[in-house]
């Protein structure tokens, strides 16, 4: 198992304009509530879509941390740089940052 770094949501809020971040939640959570600028690819599409990714680092966020952690070991092994949001979109709305909502989605 390879070791993921991870980034607070504070540090995220920070540097948002600079991150590739990736949404791994379904679409109905993406739609509830999501960061701004956040991309969705749900983490069952993840392999057939791996190629899809943009270059660089990416940041994965979802929920609580959990799913985004699979999809940074995943890309991980396929030879890509990846960053974990610790605490997920949870943690994000808890330290009270702004979220988009609906179907409106980049």
């Amino acid at each position: 198992m390879t070791d993921i770094p991870h980034i607070s949501v504070a540090a995220l809020a920070q540097r948002r304009a600079a991150i590739q971040l990736v949404d791994v939640r379904m679409p109905d959570e993406f739609e509830a509530a999501r960061v701004p600028g956040a991309v969705l690819l749900p983490l069952p599409e993840l392999p057939e879509r791996l190629a899809d990714l943009p270059d660089g680092t990416i940041h994965f966020i979802c929920r609580s941390g959990k799913r985004s952690l699979t999809a940074c070991e995943y890309v991980a092994e396929h030879g890509r740089d990846a960053v974990n949001v610790s605490g997920g979109i949870l943690a994000w709305i808890e330290a009270g940052e702004a979220v988009d909502t609906g179907t409106d989605a980049p």
